[in-house]
């Protein structure tokens, strides 16, 4: 039976009564997509929820890999994360200035870390500003706190997993892209990739977990609802794919909610499967169904 993992959401009204607390601290992981127009850094120096530190997955990054953000060695991971004064012991809250899409690659990456003790705040900050809720634009200078470390690989599936699951079938492959950039109507969004999806994978876009206008994540009865209507059997292994790793961790965030606990997420994605000059197979049209 599922067993819905409570810790990894909090609520506004959570944080705003608890962002005082000595174990707590907040990070901010908002990301622009390459067809965006912003830096989320400017944005954050302008206004976040206080005490916030900002959490740059473009910095904090495989530095050797010339893909898009590809998670770190731990070693790095804990140099930076001390930095921001992240570390052993605390209770980490992360939020996005979308509401829910980069905020959960943090909270997946803490998770893969071997940190636990890691949660989305639901809606993000455009819930916490509609609430009038307090935002500062001071710079934070934490003290440096340990982080320990332990790199936890079944949560992640690298491209041989990938191309070897295509025979295999272990892993319901699932991929949180828009519909028309699975099923290739539509141009992708990383340049100079292949329009398209990696055989055997269904299709459930990140959006369709998040209730509109609240920008929270949906109740866990209509999550168990949209996965099951995508055609995944939760109670096999299910591996979540993306443009670039980012929104699949939206995909991965719900299934902890409903309590599906054999879940990985494919770093590389689209950026990495979807190159022009990979002979990694790639099909068009719905993919596969129920």
């Amino acid at each position: 039976m599922l067993r819905p993992d409570t810790s990894a959401l909090v609520s506004t009204d959570w944080l705003a009564e608890h962002m005082n607390a000595p174990d707590v601290r907040i990070v901010d992981a908002s990301y622009y997509l390459p067809v965006e127009d912003g830096d989320a850094r400017a944005d954050y120096e302008a206004e976040h929820i206080p005490g916030a530190v900002f959490f740059d997955i473009d910095e904090i990054k495989d530095e050797t890999s010339p893909l898009p953000h590809m998670l770190p060695s731990p070693e790095k991971f804990a140099s930076r994360v001390r930095r921001l004064g992240l570390g052993d012991g605390n209770r980490v809250v992360v939020y996005d200035r979308h509401g829910l899409r980069s905020a959960p690659r943090v909270w997946w990456t803490f998770r893969v870390m071997g940190h636990r003790d890691v949660a989305v705040l639901d809606g993000g900050l455009p819930k916490w500003k509609a609430e009038g809720r307090p935002l500062d634009d001071r710079p934070v200078h934490p003290d440096e706190r340990h982080f320990t470390a332990r790199f936890d690989r079944t949560q992640v599936r690298d491209l041989g997993q990938i191309l070897r699951n295509i025979e295999t079938g272990r892993d319901q492959l699932v991929d949180a892209r828009a519909a028309n950039r699975f099923d290739g109507s539509a141009d992708e969004i990383w340049p100079g990739r292949r329009k398209g999806h990696i055989p055997r994978s269904r299709n459930l876009p990140f959006t369709d977990l998040i209730d509109q206008p609240s920008g929270t994540l949906l109740p866990e009865p209509e999550l168990r609802q949209r996965f099951a209507a995508a055609g995944l059997d939760l109670g096999r292994p299910i591996a979540t794919t993306c443009g670039s790793g980012v929104t699949a961790c939206v995909l991965a965030l719900g299934l902890a909610v409903i309590g599906h606990r054999d879940v990985a997420v494919y770093d590389g994605s689209w950026a990495e499967w979807g190159l022009p000059e990979s002979d990694t197979p790639v099909e068009t049209g719905p993919g596969e169904t129920a």
